[in-house]
Order: C-alpha cells, then structure tokens, then sequence
C-alpha cells in the first residue's frame, strides 16, 4: 500500500519517543506485518494452528506494544480442525484503504514434501478490533499473501508461487494479480513478478512506493539460520525488478555471536515525520542449547536510505536497541496483573485457545463464576476437539502457577498444567486416577510423539484444590504441586524445555522435511476426557511472573 501522508518534518530538537528495545513482541509471533493509519502503528502475527487466529498489537510509538488479542476468533472466519501441527494460519498481512482495514491470510490445510493446500482469503473491517467480515476466497498458488493498494486507484495481491513438480525449485518466484476492491475478487491474470536471488526460498512479499519506485521486499534463505531480507524495485508494480546491489537489507547468517538471530521476513512503515522501520522476524538461541524456545519473534531495525534510495540497515544486521521515532512522545500501556482471577466473562488477550475458538461448548469463564471451567477434550494426539488454553513463554525464566478443582472418575480423565509445543513435543503436570481409585498428581512428557511418565506420583486424594507450579530456567523445567499454595513437593524431575522448539520440533527423513516447527513454546491448562463425557476441570487462578535466569 502507499504510504500515509507525512504530516510534517522533524526540527533536530525533537526529542525520540525513546529507545526500542528487540524484541518488541516476545515470545511466539513471527511473520510480522506492520502498518500505520494515522499516529496508530498496528502489528499481525503468524498464529498457525492457535486461536484466535492473526494476533494483533497496538502502538503510539513503535517503543510500548499492547496486545489487542486476535482478529479470527471464531469458525466463521477461520476452520482449524485437522490441521496439523505447524499448519492454519500463515504469514497475515494488513493494509488500509478508504476507512477499510484489509487482512489477508493463508489458511494452510495440509503440507507435504513440495505439495501445499494454501488457500488464501481476504477479510476487511470498519475498525482494526472488527467486526471482521466473512473471508473472501483469492486464490491458493501459493502462501504469505499480502495487497498493496496503489495510489492510482488499483490494488494488488502478492504471494509466493509454489511448484510442486519433482526437479523444479519449490518456491517459484513472487506471483501479483490485480484485486478489484469495489468486487472483492481477483481480476486479469497472475504474473510472476520477480524469482528471487541465489540464496533461495523467495517469499513474503511487501510492496511500498516511494519517490516513483516500487520496492519490494521479500524474504530468502528459509525461516531458520540463513534468513535475510531481500528489497528489489522497479518503476513498474510489475515489475521488472533489480535488486539491491548492496545485498541484504538485513540478515544474521554472517554473526553467528549475535544474540538476535534469523532476521528475515520484513514489513516497512514509514512514520508521521518520514523515518521508516523494517518490522522482522528474529529469534533468540538459549544457550547451551543454541535452541530458540521463545520461538521466533518480531523487532524493529530503523532503516537509513542510500543516496541513490535504497531502504537499509547499518551494516545490514539487528540491534537489540535502536532508536525510537523522532517527534512522538513516549505513549506506554498500563501492564495487566501478573494473576489472571478469571472473574471477566472473556478471556484475557494473552490466552490462545488450539484448533478450536473459545466457546461455550467446552470452556466457559460464567458457568462458574471466578473459575475457568475446561471440558476435558480429546487425547494430546486430538487433531479436532483439545482442550487448551494456553499462553506463550516471553521469559528465559518465569513461574508459572495455577490452582485446579478436579475429580477424575476413570484413569482417561486428566488436567493439569503443560509447557507444550506441538502434539508430538510437550510435558504436563496432571492430576489423574490410578487403578485403585486414588487420585494423584504426576507428570507425562512427549519426545517426538514417545510418551513416558517421569519422575514422582504424589497422591493428592482428598485434596480440595491442587496447586501446580512450572518453573522455568532456561532450558530446564521443574513441577511442583501443593496443597495450600505454600508447601510445595517437587515433582523430582527435570526437564528439557530445549525440545519444545523450532530447531528440535522439526523432524525429516533423509533431506525431505515430514514434519515443520513454526510456532514456540507455550504455557498452559489442560484437560482431557478420553471417555467422551467432557468433565470439567475448574481453575481458580493462574500467574505467569517473569523471573530473573540464573
């Protein structure tokens, strides 16, 4: 899209809005695109498989984000049942026209070796919090979609190409068909755009305008160690187009020692006074592991303009600090309680719920009012009805703690807590029924979908509420249940948090992927009724409190 209208130009006594220190979402939210209208800066996020699908955050700054929670939040706008782990929602993308906010978005269905079901849709709304309206089917050539609304009234739809023929490169080049607004449809033919550089994997495509340029800027390398940020432009939207002869505009492959790395995958905003930022990808290694649990997340790098204008990052790598925009006052959020008491009658935007939206069929915070009462769903292995709310890991340490009401009457009744990745990577605290009739507090993890039990069985039987407590350093892991919150019995296990990760997750046979990692580590409740009854498990409270790594 073009650009908004600068407003005014900065006198060099404008004080900043202050310093942005990356990342500036932390935790599981990649892909990010940004987008100003008017001094409001808004953010979507890649959700894949969790809802609300697309997460959004706010800004007056681009220093202090909020969340807003997500805008798919219910089946009419999103289907999520099935879909695999590391499938659903790709690479969102915001635009503005004519007081309409526009959100395009894959909904991938399934992925396997060169084969991507990837049908893509548009959806608009009067405000960036919704309604949103029913998604409009584009089409499904491929992934990471994106409109640019051009200032001569046309609009464009961007995404990757994707050929799934043996011997041809998958990621076919950049593929733009014109879009009719006023229709909401595509028109005219695709037409392949720009195939990339030598370094591959060409995708997530932006276009801006600038001084009678089209740039676009496109994602290479792959999502992992060798990402970069590619800008092409051309004085045509179509192209053709010449790359920067300077290479990356911004990439970690060549500082293996910087602590932010993975930077790819960029947005461009340009602010009131005429400063622009890259929004990007990035993730942050936890040593000794190298692994990046928190997922890959998003920070903001400012971009300098070559004398001959080109958009570019000092020395092309990321900073963890860079300095906020000029002629913006600071504009923080107040923080939310670290103790969610669910006394709301909807959930806080922190909580994701997975493959199916929250809903009165299985959780509700009225039933029980001052509880969030969870129907136990399907197995770890359920693709369909789970049963979890959870939320994403943003420290390298926390304590996790929440309080549980729960009577299994059969040993396939369980609830508890979980630090969880996919179904196939996760551990869990629950409370569960042995052979006996005794109820007792234990502990499960997943390993590449093996499942053992570790560590201790502490009985809990007669118990009125169990209090379960993960404690996070780092890579390590450590349960404990109490009785009145207090008095805490550890579990008498430790556990690698490093395998709930991207690096870890992803699983190949020989050189061919069978198995992605796209999201991060979350933290969460969870329930599950393998009897088909849906018993209840009631929380109390839950806490998530930062805490310093040692």
């Amino acid at each position: 899209m073009t650009s908004p209208q600068v407003t005014s130009s900065p006198s060099r006594e404008e004080p900043r809005a202050g310093t942005i220190r990356n990342p500036v979402l932390t935790g599981f939210y990649p892909d990010p695109s940004i987008l100003r209208v008017g001094d409001d800066y808004y953010m979507a996020t890649s959700t894949f498989e969790w809802y609300p699908g697309v997460t959004l955050h706010h800004s007056r700054d681009l220093v202090h984000w909020r969340p807003l929670g997500g805008a798919l939040t219910e089946t009419r706008l999103l289907d999520l049942a099935g879909r695999r782990d590391g499938a659903g929602v790709w690479a969102p993308a915001l635009s503005y026209r004519d007081g309409l906010f526009f959100l395009v978005f894959t909904n991938v269905a399934s992925y396997s070796g060169n084969f991507w079901d990837a049908p893509n849709y548009v959806t608009t709304a009067p405000d960036i919090t919704g309604p949103w309206s029913d998604p409009v089917p584009l089409h499904s050539l491929g992934f990471d979609p994106s409109l640019f609304h051009d200032d001569d009234g046309r609009s464009w739809l961007l995404s990757t190409s994707m050929d799934w023929r043996p011997g041809r490169d998958a990621f076919g080049g950049i593929v733009a068909q014109e879009f009719s607004v006023r229709d909401m449809k595509l028109v005219g033919e695709p037409v392949i755009i720009f195939t990339g550089t030598e370094a591959g994997v060409t995708e997530a495509p932006h276009i801006y305008k600038r001084d009678g340029w089209y740039y676009l800027v496109t994602a290479e390398g792959g999502t992992q160690w060798e990402h970069q940020v590619t800008v092409a432009r051309s004085r045509s939207v179509t192209g053709p187009y010449e790359v920067d002869p300077a290479g990356p505009a911004l990439t970690s492959r060549h500082v293996p020692e910087a602590p932010l790395q993975k930077a790819g995958h960029a947005s461009m905003v340009e602010t009131q006074h005429g400063e622009w930022y890259f929004a990007h990808l990035t993730g942050r290694p936890m040593p000794p592991s190298g692994r990046c649990v928190l997922g890959r997340e998003t920070a903001l790098q400012k971009i300098e303009w070559s004398s001959d204008g080109w958009p570019r990052v000092r020395n092309a790598e990321p900073l963890l600090e860079v300095p906020g925009p000029r002629g913006l006052a600071p504009h923080p959020w107040p923080q939310p309680s670290e103790t969610d008491h669910f006394d709301d009658p909807t959930p806080r935007p922190e909580w994701s719920t997975l493959r199916r939206p929250f809903d009165s069929s299985w959780v509700s915070l009225t039933e029980r009012p001052g509880y969030l009462r969870i129907r136990g769903g399907q197995s770890p292995a359920g693709l369909h009805e789970p049963s979890l709310v959870a939320r994403r890991l943003q420290h390298r340490a926390c304590i996790f703690e929440a309080c549980l009401e729960f009577k299994p009457e059969d040993f396939r009744q369980m609830a508890g807590i979980t630090a969880y990745y996919n179904t196939r990577q996760w551990h869990y605290l629950r409370i569960n029924r042995d052979d006996r009739g005794g109820v007792f507090a234990g502990v499960l993890t997943s390993d590449r979908g093996i499942i053992r039990e570790v560590g201790r069985r502490i009985s809990v039987t007669g118990w009125p509420k169990v209090f379960l407590r993960a404690e996070i350093d780092r890579n390590d892991l450590r349960f404990a249940v109490s009785s009145d919150g207090s008095t805490w019995a550890d579990m008498g296990v430790r556990l690698d948090m490093s395998i709930l990760s991207d690096e870890y997750a992803e699983e190949r046979f020989g050189n061919d992927p069978i198995m992605w990692g796209f999201t991060g580590a979350f933290l969460g409740l969870w329930a599950h009724d393998m009897t088909g009854a849906g018993l209840p498990a009631d929380f109390d409270f839950c806490t998530y409190r930062p805490q310093s790594p040692s």
